[in-house]
């Protein structure tokens, strides 16, 4: 044979230019052309080589197509030439590995449970449309498309997504559909003060900002730090915080986010194993000149020298040449390959005798033999191959091929069986295996959420959300739990596999958890820490905790669990990474693999296959080994450019890879089929496959009864182990002690920590503590097992149980910096340093009775240790001439110690024994000691100290931590020799001490009866002992033992979040905070009432003033409505009374001293007030200045005090003269910021006589209040109520005045009295009212709160609030009472409805149910017909009768947005609101005669009107008008009786009908009205006022005037006759009530003079009606709306006005002439949403002056921006001299109040030049 090398031909060897790149290449014409390598290489073989059936091109191409020869008798021809045994053709198998023996196969007969594939193929019918091809021609998966539910997205390939998810910002749909037509993006909400916010919108704590760790995902929080924390040694740290291993720098791989770590790099640092590429990234050397590009820049693959040795086919000969021959060539006679070596002698070939013959012998073969060209080849039966010598057969072992089945395999003599683990079965191939049960959900961590996704489908659901930084994930299958751990809050959480229930199980001693396992067997959870260099373990609900793995562990990344075999693994990228293993009891451990290792990420194992799998960040390669480590081998190694997580699933890898943020999968054997399962992920992470079969099950060791264990149970091996929580000694072989007995305690500002002495592995456990956030001094009491320290951050001192629990905090006010600890354990007392304060403290161990010991001479005090036994206190001071000082622990006997060679001394330390004093100091580096009298100074450590801080003295050693080196040491605490470290790479440690048992125990005076002492009993040096103390700011007595009652002078100040008393009788200067169990948003103001001993206050944040004794109990809060900014208080403590400032609504309010009989006293000429007093001096001149923010005020005996914000302190000078200053000595806590404590108001509260009340002991004659003047008193009402003529009497409650809802509250503005003030009626829990109306006869408001979607109703003192309508309301916008049939109508937009009940909420029916869009508000005529509004895409007006029938369009042309809806019961009218066209307009009845009454209103919402009653008795007008708000006097049939109905009765406007409830109640309903007794009893409106019977309508005559028979007669002899006219009907159809047959001739003569009766009054109605103007039947309607923003509470409707010229804030006054001269003149005023028309000049006296002032209505009650939605009027007049002053003289800052200038105006008004602007075009714009 004649081979060319690549690019030649036979014969020209020297290249052929251009013929490596041709597709085709041409040999001689006795040579055959084999088919173009990849490789573009050309191979030509002689011509007779050709279809001889031997490989000789090394593709087959010589042998395609040939008539290949003849199978034996016994087998079968496969179509690609394989033979097969026939037994096997049509047995269901893909024998001849093309299929060709399972075709034109008669069917099978498929099971029942068996779906039958169009291939012949029978499947269990659970694997049809799961997902998986188990047919092999995808037959099974010819499904129809999902249907999504409500809550979810169909994205365009048909998948189904959350909802929510849509334009979210995500691409959650594959092909990205979920993202596509979105509106614009909506920019990210800002976060809080206390929040970072990430590059990409993200909120996280502000605390983790520059951290170090990657708390957004994007390194953004690490960005633009000024300093980091440092990387570990062997690491390096790249520029956005992120730390590395350090020998990835410069090795041309960019590691870090950055690439900073391969930024000015100059020399090669690949290792010898590894290949420099041209690019500088290292790459394995093995992968150099293996024909893949591996640097991406091919340069691994230049330069590579061609052996002429080209690979052969496995068939294939090499020749010694470096040809390939066919193998069937070899020993054939011929010289093949040229240089004879496939023949004799270079081969064993058997003599040929050339007659060599198949007929004979078999031509010496075992199984097959065929004739080629003369010559005898042998071949084998399938299963088989030949043998060297070319004669015999030898079995094939397919076993031994990687992959050949799925899971098992069993090799037998020609043949092979496959077979699968427990919980699998084979697939229809025989080969592979399929998972039993449902179908598998890859289940993983996005940081932000935990996501699942089908594998096969990519159907993409969320389970959970709204998480921090989710990394590592796990879950328990039979137990339904998921757990995970967060890296940001430092957290392992679990939930339910449904996305409930989540809890914390691990929530301290964590840093950075980036793994995680569950040992779904025996119940436990194992993790590693890469930040605290463990690997733990705990049970599922985080108890007994222990430390596995310690030792030699660097960055534990991720572990997997094999429960079966009782086995860990896990992998760590330190400075040496590896793959270790060990015994699930921390055991037998050793190393899996630790070579061609860098970034070892995910881990997972394959139980089934019996194989691990890992990726390598680093290496971007995949690869796989035994359990033991053994046969390794790379699956992936190209393709993969960060991969951080990998699982296994039946014959599937899936993996996470943080570069393309996807979801990837490929064959676990082969490493082909690779596919993006998801991409466009947020940050993927860890991830699972969510199968009961990765979770088999296995023997548990520890059985039902944990082994007898009595706190863990570990498998090891095929037993267990039982061990102990972290820190617990082993008592026995199954038991743990049940308590520490010594621990050394250490803080971590962030935590606080024990290392246990009882146990030898010395690790560190957190101490389970919420909120310790700079935690600095510790120390400990034995006796009832507590640990104390302090918080710097918080400036508290706390306290706890050494286990976490108990904890709780003993002293939390008035500290700044508490940096010294220590308990007296004798006494029970704490002492404490405050650097901020410059003060000693002490108090009992749970923080009371605290007092000052030492306030002067301290300059930033640290640390202080007691020794009871000696009575005495040491601390060091850090200030400007640092020491060590002593003192009796009462402060007595004071002295220096210590004053030389000290730079910054910390940490004390007492030696009771030998009576020596231990400190260090980080200024001079160095630990000494000295007696305890200073004397006899020596240094113990002089070096190798970089900061030591704090110190502590346990046996013969003495500890301390070291911020620089970030570890606890120890030394001999007498040499100082033996140095050991206990711990390292502990950032920010603190104070640190021994925990134990055996502190000396010491008698003193104090143990028995306190000592004598009524409160603080301390111990001091002899010979006394001990001495008695008082509280802070209280006198001990001359007996020295009894401490006085309380404070006699004081000063009482405001500090915003808390009210604080200084004492003026000791002398020091320190607060104490008024004990009172409440929070305080923003106190500002504060007053005092010294007669009952109480204290007032005001919270401008809670909008409330309060009260509490001087002790802090009997707390009450006196007003919460009505309040904006309170920031003057007054307490008149003679006249009983409180007053009081609100620069919100610029009123001057006063009220008795519980709040009530509330009174506003000045609301005009006011420009935000603040302070305020009741009594001052006249004459002014300058006391004190300058000063730099002066805020509080108060004078006691001769001196003046004030509060200064900049300052933060108290100042006090001489009242008379300003001289004689004075600053407080640091009373005012300087721990926060500024802004956080602005300032404080302060009050004198001197115990004294209050003086003389003018008012007197009977209130001075007054009903309500009485207020004092300099030269009497007055008689006043409260808020909106007029005082009678005699001066001194008040009327219970308003005669007219508007009602109207703000959302949170229903108010009331009294038209009576000409302040105008909005007054709250206290109805409780009021979320969202948008609509309202009055029901006069029984005096109580309805209402609808759509945040609880319910009716409600309750009296106008806000009192017997209750439910009428609870259940099935969505958006109730209109709400109208009927209060003469006793009805109520509302409209449901949500459910597009109008219904009717009765009041109490019984009765409830559908009115109209069809043709509404969006019905809005909603009006009625208790006497004909109501009104509705629909605000859908065709606004419009409608009227129906009351019953819903005869429905009709009044207006549905030129409307935008209609809003308010109100009637004109005289002029027979409608009057609305359009909050888009922006104008206010009115029509008749039939929607005729439509006029625009006011154009340019901003934005109106509800609408009602005022008319008054014809002038009358002033005493008749107040009655009317009180009791029954003016609504109008006339009735209707449903009147009486309820119009004899069982249920409903509506009016219409001729007769009425009987209607029965949609929901049936326990009475029977009857559509027949009953008869009316003879003299018929009105209800209460009828009692009230009074009907004449002959003014019935002849309606209800008619209809009532029937025979006497009860409805259950009439149902009960119901005839045919009398079902065909209705009167047996018991649907709830509404029926009209007709009249009875068979009349009385008695009856028939009444109902004839009835009728004349009524003929004759309404001729007399008619003439005293042509004589009078009017008489009225004023009604009321209201009107609501659902704005987009107010479904929900948390929003509010805002709607900015336009500024307009000064003419426009006007009041309206209009004129119009009538043809009917039933209305003349229309008087408008509209308010942000409140319209009050009037119909006559002769109607408005009542009104009064309706003047806009600051304080007023127009002002306070409607332009401080509140959602006013809804709104009743009572009746009320006004002249027109009244008006016209009105006109002339009001300016209103009102800009929701404008003009329309029209025609009929008096004169012209000027032009302004305004231009409206461009109105918006949906209600979302507004």
């Amino acid at each position: 044979m004649c081979q060319c090398p690549l690019g030649t031909l036979p014969g020209s060897f020297p290249p052929c230019p251009g013929l490596a790149n041709s597709p085709e290449c041409a040999c001689g014409r006795s040579h055959f052309t084999c088919a173009v390598s990849a490789l573009g290489e050309c191979t030509c073989i002689p011509a007779q080589w050709q279809c001889d059936g031997d490989n000789d091109c090394g593709d087959h191409s010589d042998e395609d197509g040939c008539m290949l020869p003849t199978c034996s008798p016994l087998d079968f021809h496969c179509d690609n030439g394989k033979c097969i045994r026939r037994s096997w053709v049509c047995d269901g198998d893909n024998d001849c590995e093309d299929d060709s023996d399972e075709q034109d196969c008669p069917p099978r007969e498929c099971e029942e449970d068996e779906f039958p594939c169009q291939n012949g193929y029978c499947i269990r019918s659970l694997w049809h449309c799961d997902g998986d091809n188990d047919c092999g021609d995808n037959s099974d998966e010819q499904c129809d498309m999902r249907k999504c539910s409500d809550k979810e997205f169909r994205c365009s390939d048909g998948s189904c997504i959350a909802e929510h998810w849509y334009c979210d910002g995500d691409t959650d749909c594959k092909d990205g559909s979920d993202e596509e037509s979105c509106p614009s993006a909506v920019p990210a909400p800002p976060c809080n003060l206390e929040e970072f916010q990430c590059a990409y919108g993200r909120c996280i704590l502000d605390i983790y900002h520059c951290d170090g760790d990657d708390d957004c995902g994007d390194w953004s929080d690490e960005s633009d730090c000024s300093s980091h924390q440092p990387c570990r040694s062997g690491e390096f740290m790249c520029d956005s915080g992120l730390c590395i291993n350090a020998g990835w720098r410069c090795d041309g791989d960019a590691d870090c986010d950055d690439q900073s770590d391969e930024r000015n790099c100059t020399t090669s640092m690949c290792t010898a194993e590894q290949f420099r590429c041209r690019s500088g990234r290292c790459v394995r050397l093995s992968w150099r000149c293996d024909g893949e590009d591996d640097c991406a820049d091919n340069s691994d693959e230049e330069n590579c020298e061609n052996t002429g040795s080209p690979q052969c086919a496995s068939d294939q000969f090499l020749c010694w040449n470096g040809r390939c021959i066919g193998q069937r060539k070899l020993c054939n006679g011929v010289n093949d390959c040229g240089d004879n070596s496939d023949e004799s002698p270079q081969q064993n070939c058997r003599p040929r005798t050339g007659e060599e013959n198949c007929n004979v012998n078999n031509g010496g073969c075992a199984q097959k033999c065929q004739m080629v060209r003369g010559v005898v080849q042998c071949t084998c039966h399938t299963g088989y191959r030949l043998t060297e010598d070319g004669h015999m057969c030898q079995d094939v072992n397919e076993c031994a091929e990687e992959g050949y089945c799925s899971q098992g395999c069993t090799n037998s003599e020609g043949a092979f069986q496959c077979w699968c683990e427990a919980g699998y079965e084979l697939r229809p191939d025989r080969r592979s295996c399929k998972a039993l049960g449902p179908e598998p959900v890859l289940l993983f961590a996005n940081r932000i959420d935990i996501r699942q996704v089908l594998p096969h489908r990519s159907e993409y659901t969320l389970l959970l959300n709204n998480l921090e930084n989710a990394i590592a994930l796990d879950f328990h299958h039979r137990r339904e739990l998921v757990f995970w751990s967060d890296v940001t809050l430092d957290r392992i959480l679990r939930a339910n596999l449904n996305g409930s229930n989540v809890e914390e199980v691990v929530s301290t001693g964590l840093e950075s958890p980036g793994g995680l396992a569950v040992d779904w067997v025996h119940d436990k959870l194992y993790w590693t820490d890469s930040g605290t260099s463990r690997i733990e373990v705990a049970n599922l609900d985080g108890a007994h905790r222990k430390v596995l793995l310690w030792q030699n562990l660097e960055k534990p990344r991720a572990i997997a669990l094999h429960p079966m075999e009782g086995t860990i693994y896990w992998t760590d990228w330190g400075n040496t990474p590896r793959i270790e293993a060990s015994s699930m009891d921390g055991s037998g451990r050793r190393i899996i693999a630790d070579t061609h290792l860098f970034w070892p990420n995910g881990l997972t194992i394959d139980y089934a296959g019996h194989r691990m799998y890992w990726v390598d960040a680093k290496h971007h390669v995949i690869e796989r080994a035994n359990l033991d480590g053994s046969h390794r081998k790379a699956v992936i190694s190209q393709g993969l450019p960060h991969p951080f997580a990998i699982t296994v699933f039946e014959d599937s890898l899936y993996w996470t890879d943080w570069h393309t943020k996807s979801i990837n999968s490929a064959n676990k054997f082969t490493g082909k089929n690779q596919e993006i399962i998801r991409n466009k992920l947020h940050f993927p992470m860890d991830i699972h496959t969510l199968h009961p079969q990765r979770q088999p099950a296995g023997k548990n060791r520890c059985g039902d009864n944990n082994g007898g264990c009595t706190h863990l149970c570990l498998p090891s091996g095929q037993n267990y182990t039982c061990a102990c929580p972290t820190g617990f000694r082993k008592i026995s072989s199954h038991a743990c002690a049940q308590s520490l007995d010594k621990f050394l305690l250490f803080a971590r500002r962030m935590d606080i920590r024990r290392i246990s002495f009882d146990t030898e592995d010395l690790s560190d456990d957190v101490i389970p503590l919420a909120d310790v956030r700079s935690a600095v001094a510790l120390d400990w009491d034995s006796r009832d097992d507590h640990v104390y320290w302090t918080d710097v951050s918080t400036d508290t001192i706390s306290r706890a149980k050494w286990d976490g629990t108990g904890q709780e905090v003993v002293v939390d006010t008035s500290l700044e910096s508490p940096a010294g600890l220590a308990i007296d354990w004798v006494t029970n007392k704490l002492y404490w340093t405050d650097a901020g304060t410059d003060r000693i403290e002490v108090a009992n161990t749970d923080g009371s009775m605290r007092t000052v010991l030492i306030w002067e001479n301290l300059d930033r005090p640290r640390d202080i240790v007691v020794e009871p036994m000696g009575g005495y206190m040491y601390w060091t001071d850090w200030g400007a001439s640092p020491k060590i000082e002593r003192a009796g622990m009462d402060a007595s006997g004071r002295q220096v110690i210590i004053s030389s060679n000290l730079t910054w001394p910390n940490g004390l330390a007492i030696d009771y024994g030998s009576q020596r004093l231990y400190w260090a100091d980080a200024g001079m580096k160095t630990i000494e000691f000295a007696c305890l009298d200073g004397s006899k100074r020596k240094v113990l450590i002089g070096s190798q100290l970089p900061h030591p801080f704090g110190l502590t003295l346990y046996g013969e050693r003495i500890y301390w931590t070291d911020w620089q080196t970030k570890s606890i040491q120890s030394a001999d605490r007498l040499t100082g020799l033996d140095r050991e470290t206990l711990q390292e790479n502990l950032e920010n440690l603190m104070d640190i001490h021994v925990f134990h048992r055996r502190r000396p125990p010491v008698s003193t005076p104090c143990a028995r009866e306190n000592g004598g002492c009524s409160h603080l009993c301390l111990r001091s040096p002899n010979p006394s002992g001990f001495s008695c103390t008082c509280p802070t700011g209280i006198n001990l007595m001359p007996d020295g033992k009894t401490c006085s009652p309380g404070m006699n002078s004081f000063l009482i100040f405001a500090r915003r979040i808390d009210i604080r008393m200084v004492s003026l009788d000791i002398p020091y200067f320190a607060d104490v905070v008024v004990p009172i169990n409440i929070t305080m948003k923003n106190t500002i103001a504060i007053g005092v009432d010294p007669q009952e001993g109480k204290v007032y206050w005001s919270d401008s944040t809670l909008h409330s003033i309060s009260r509490a004794n001087l002790d802090g109990s009997q707390h009450e809060d006196i007003i919460t409505t009505g309040l904006q900014t309170t920031d003057g208080l007054a307490v008149d403590a003679i006249g009983r009374k409180v007053y009081w400032t609100d620069t919100g609504t610029n009123r001057i309010e006063v009220g008795n001293l519980d709040g009530s009989m509330r009174k506003v006293l000045v609301w005009q000429n006011l420009d935000s007030p603040r302070a305020i007093v009741l009594y001052h001096e006249m004459g002014r001149h300058t006391l004190v200045s300058p000063v730099q923010h002066p805020y509080g005020l108060t004078l006691l005996d001769s001196y003046i005090y004030w509060t200064d914000w900049q300052t933060r302190s108290i100042h006090r000078a001489d009242k008379g003269t300003g001289s004689n200053r004075w600053l407080s000595g640091g009373c005012a806590p300087s721990g926060h910021d500024s802004h956080k404590n602005p300032g404080w108001v302060s009050k004198l509260m001197r115990l004294s006589s209050p003086g003389f009340n003018k008012c007197g002991s009977r209130n001075g004659g007054c009903s309500h209040l009485c207020l004092p003047r300099p030269s009497g008193f007055s008689c006043a009402c409260p808020t909106g109520i007029q005082l009678k003529r005699d001066g001194k009497t008040c009327d219970p409650s308003p005669e007219t005045y508007l009602l109207f809802s703000s959302r949170g509250s229903i108010r009331r503005i009294s038209l009576d009295t000409s302040d105008h003030t909005d007054v709250h009626i206290p109805v409780p829990e009021l979320n969202n009212v948008i609509s309202l109306d009055y029901d006069s006869v029984d005096g109580k408001v309805y209402y609808t709160d759509v945040f609880l979607d319910v009716i409600r109703r309750a009296d106008l003192n806000g009192s017997n609030m209750e439910t009428v309508i609870g259940r099935g309301l969505k958006t109730t916008d209109g709400l109208a009472v009927d209060w003469v049939a006793r009805n109520l109508y509302w409209t449901d937009t949500g459910r597009n409805t109008i219904e009717a009940s009765r009041l109490d909420g019984s009765c409830r029916k559908v009115l109209i149910n069809n043709s509404l869009d969006e019905p809005r508000a909603i009006a009625r005529d208790p006497g004909k017909k109501g009104l509705m509004k629909n605000w859908g895409h065709i606004a419009k007006i409608e009227r129906a009768n009351l019953d819903g029938s005869e429905r009709k369009v009044l207006i549905n042309t030129d409307l935008g947005w209609p809003n308010g809806l109100t009637l004109d019961y005289d002029t027979r009218r409608i009057y609305w609101v359009d909050a888009h066209l922006d104008r206010i307009e009115s029509a008749d009845l039939n929607g005729k005669l439509r006029q625009a009454l006011v154009s340019h209103v901003s934005h109106p919402f509800a609408l009602t009107q005022v008319l008054a009653q014809e002038r009358a008795p002033r005493s008749e007008i107040l009655s009317q008008t009180r009791h029954s708000s003016a609504l109008p006097l006339g009735t209707n049939a449903c009147g009486v009786n309820n119009g004899g109905c069982t249920h409903l009765c509506f009016a219409r406007a001729s007769d009425f009908v009987c209607a029965c409830p949609d929901e049936p109640d326990d009475r029977p309903c009857s559509l027949v009205p009953g008869l009316v007794p003879p003299a018929p009893r009105a209800t209460s409106l009828s009692e009230r006022s009074p009907v004449l019977p002959n003014t019935l309508p002849t309606t209800l005559r008619s209809s009532t005037t029937r025979t006497r028979t009860s409805l259950e007669e009439v149902e009960g002899r119901c005839s045919e006759k009398d079902a065909q006219l209705g009167l047996c009907a018991h649907s709830n159809e509404a029926v009209p009530a007709a009249p009875g047959e068979g009349l009385h001739i008695s009856y028939v003569i009444g109902g004839l003079l009835s009728i004349l009766l009524i003929l004759v009054v309404i001729a007399a109605l008619m003439l005293y009606r042509h004589k009078k103007s009017k008489l009225t039947d004023p009604g009321m309607g209201n009107l609501t709306y659902s704005n987009p923003s107010y479904r929900t509470s948390t929003q509010e409707v805002k709607i900015e006005a336009i500024p307009k010229p000064a003419m426009y804030n006007q009041l309206c006054y209009k004129k119009e002439g009538g043809s009917d001269h039933n209305y003349t003149k229309e008087k408008i005023k509209i308010v942000e949403g409140i319209c009050l028309l009037s119909g006559d000049d002769a109607e408005w006296d009542d009104l009064k002056q309706l003047r806009s002032s600051r304080g007023g209505l127009l002002r306070d009650h409607v332009c401080m921006k509140t959602d006013t939605v809804s709104i009743q009027a009572s009746s009320g007049s006004l002249d027109d001299t009244e008006t016209e002053q009105l006109l002339q003289e009001e300016q209103s800052e009102c800009s929701s109040v404008h003009t329309a200038a029209t025609p009929e105006r008096r004169g012209s008004l000027p032009d302004t030049g305004w231009k409206h602007e461009r109105k918006l075009s949906s209600e979302s714009q507004v």
